[in-house]
C-alpha cells in the first residue's frame, strides 16, 4: 500500500513538472511569436522609411522648375531598341538642374524639318522614370497615314536626322496621364507597340520607389523583333515578386519561345484579365493602337470596372474615341451649320465626316498648327469669333472662353473661326 502510494505520488509529481514545462514552452512560443510579430512589423515600418526617403531624396534631386515655352535640349545618347524604335537621352543644353515629371507624362517637340513651311510639332511619351541626370523618349519608325496626318514625317525625321550631339526645341514636360504615385493599390499597366511607353515611365517609377506596390503588366505586339524593352523588364520581374508579367504575340516567330520570350499567344484583352487577375478591382492605365484600347475599354465597361478606374493615352490615332455630347439642338441644325474660317475668306457647310475641325480645315486646305491631336498640348488653340464648340473628347485642360481646340472640337451651331 505504501509502494503504492509513492508511486502515485511520483506520478503526480511528474505530471505536474510536464504542465510546468508545456505551460513555459508555450509561454516561450508566444513570446517568440510575439518577437516575430514585432519584427515583422518593424521590418515594414523600416522599408516604408526607406522608401519615403529614397522617394524625398529623387523629388530634391529633381529640383528644377518647369520652364514656360521652349528649351534646347541636347541629344546625349541614341539608343535602338528594335529595328524600328529608338531611345533618345535628352540633356539640357544649359545644363541647369532638371525638373521632374508625372510618370506617364509627355515631352513636346518643336522641329525644323526639311521641305516643311512651318514647325513640326510633336508629342512623345517619357519612356523612364523621372532622373535628375536626362529625360528618355523612345520613338518608333512610322510610315505615313493619311495626306492630311502625316504620322510618319517626325518619327521618320528622328530616326533619319537626329543624332547624338543634335540640338533640339522641347517643351516642359505635361499630359493628363499620368500614374497615381501617392497611392500604393495595385495597378494594371496595359500597352501595345510603341505604346509600353508611358507604361514604362510607371513601372520603372514603381520599382525604384521601394514600395511593394503589385503591378500586372499586359504588353501586346506581333512577335519578338517589336519587342520593346524586353530584357529590362524581364530582368525587372525576375528581381521583384510583385511584378506579374504577361507579354502576348499574335504572330509569333520560329524564334519565339512561348514561356520565355512571351506568356501568351494571341492579342491583349478582357478575355486574357479574366483568366489572370484575381478581380477586376484596379486601376487600369493603358496605352496603345486606337483597335486595341477600343476593344479593352469597352471590355472593361462590361465587366463591371468603373470608367474613373480606367485612364488612357490619348495621341492621335492612338484615341479611344467617345460619342461627343452635342447640345440639344434640331438634326437638321447640325446637318446646316455653317463653318466660316475668318482669315481664308471660306465659308462652307459642316462635313460630319470629319471628327473634328482640325480635320475639317485640313481637307479645306486651311493650315492650323497641331501637336498631340488628342487636346492634350494646346498646340490648335484656335480663336472663335462666334459661335461654340463641343468636344469629342475631352481635352486635358478646357481652353479660356473665346477659344477652342481644334483637334477635338465640333461646332455648336454655326461657327466663324479665326483661322
Amino acid at each position: 500500500m505504501l509502494n503504492f502510494a509513492l508511486l502515485l505520488g511520483g506520478a503526480l509529481l511528474i505530471a505536474l513538472v510536464a504542465g510546468q514545462l508545456v505551460a513555459l514552452v508555450v509561454s516561450e512560443m508566444r513570446l517568440l511569436r510575439a518577437q516575430g510579430l514585432s519584427e515583422q512589423v518593424g521590418r515594414d515600418l523600416l522599408l516604408t522609411s526607406l522608401a519615403s526617403a529614397r522617394r524625398d531624396q529623387r523629388k530634391a534631386e529633381q529640383s528644377g522648375a518647369p520652364w514656360n515655352g521652349i528649351r534646347k535640349f541636347s541629344v546625349a545618347k541614341k539608343v535602338p531598341e528594335t529595328s524600328d524604335a529608338t531611345s533618345f537621352y535628352l540633356q539640357p543644353h544649359d545644363k541647369k538642374p532638371l525638373p521632374g515629371f508625372k510618370p506617364g507624362q509627355y515631352l513636346t517637340f518643336e522641329l525644323e524639318v526639311p521641305g516643311q513651311k512651318k514647325k513640326v510639332i510633336r508629342c512623345y511619351s517619357l519612356s523612364d522614370a523621372a532622373r535628375p541626370e536626362f529625360y528618355r523618349v523612345t520613338i518608333k519608325r512610322c510610315p505615313p497615314s493619311r495626306p492630311e496626318h502625316p504620322s510618319g514625317l517626325a518619327s521618320n525625321f528622328f530616326h533619319d536626322h537626329i543624332h547624338e550631339g543634335a540640338i533640339l526645341d522641347v517643351k516642359a514636360p505635361g499630359g493628363h496621364f499620368f500614374l497615381d504615385t501617392s497611392k500604393q493599390s495595385p495597378v494594371v499597366l496595359i500597352s501595345g507597340g510603341v505604346g509600353i511607353t508611358p507604361c514604362l515611365s510607371m513601372l520603372n517609377e514603381i520599382m525604384e520607389s521601394g514600395v511593394k506596390r503589385e503591378v500586372w503588366w499586359f504588353y501586346g505586339v506581333r512577335h519578338g523583333a517589336e519587342h520593346i524593352m524586353k530584357e529590362h523588364v524581364s530582368a525587372l520581374a525576375a528581381k521583384h515578386d510583385h511584378l506579374h508579367l504577361h507579354v502576348c504575340y499574335s504572330n509569333p516567330t520560329g524564334q519565339d519561345r512561348l514561356g520565355a520570350d512571351y506568356q501568351h499567344h494571341g492579342r491583349v484583352g478582357v478575355d486574357l484579365f479574366r483568366q489572370v487577375l484575381p478581380s477586376s478591382n484596379f486601376d487600369y492605365y493603358m496605352c496603345g493602337p486606337g483597335p486595341m484600347m477600343e476593344s479593352v475599354t469597352k471590355g472593361l465597361a462590361d465587366w463591371g470596372v468603373p470608367e474613373d478606374r480606367v485612364h488612357y493615352e490619348a495621341f492621335g490615332p492612338a484615341s479611344v474615341k467617345k460619342t461627343a455630347t452635342m447640345p440639344s439642338i434640331p438634326l437638321s441644325a447640325v446637318v446646316k451649320t455653317k463653318i466660316t474660317f475668318g482669315k481664308s475668306g471660306q465659308t462652307v457647310d459642316w462635313d460630319p465626316k470629319y471628327g473634328n475641325l482640325l480635320e475639317f480645315a485640313t481637307a479645306l486646305g486651311v493650315a492650323l498648327p497641331s501637336g498631340c491631336c488628342a487636346g492634350q498640348c494646346g498646340t490648335c488653340l484656335t480663336a472663335i469669333r462666334s459661335g461654340n464648340v463641343t468636344y469629342a473628347n475631352e481635352p486635358g485642360s478646357k481652353p479660356e472662353p473665346g477659344t477652342c481646340l481644334a483637334c477635338v472640337a465640333l461646332p455648336a451651331g454655326d461657327l466663324v473661326l479665326d483661322a
